[in-house]
């Protein structure tokens, strides 16, 4: 398993659009990936229980994967947290 914690820095987190990239990604993946946040751990390929977290700025999310493809799925999924969802 794989995962990585990371600060959303974008001004108005984890919103519909960002929260539906976040969602697209995780989709091309096969690994299991889930996000955890504001005490809440969701499906990431679920664009409603990722939308649930309601996580906002400065808010921690943890991505973890496990599978074939962990490593990768969790470094396209930290990047698009640290490049703020192209905001």
């Amino acid at each position: 398993m794989k995962q990585s914690t990371l600060t959303l820095t974008n001004s108005i987190g984890l919103h519909a659009r960002p929260a539906a990239e976040m969602v697209k990604a995780a989709a091309k993946f096969k690994s299991k990936i889930t996000l955890e946040g504001n005490g809440k751990k969701v499906d990431a390929k679920s664009i409603i229980m990722v939308l649930g977290m309601g996580l906002r700025q400065n808010d921690a999310i943890t991505i973890c994967a496990e599978g074939e493809d962990e490593e990768a799925a969790v470094q396209v999924l930290g990047d698009l947290v640290k490049q703020r969802f192209h905001e």
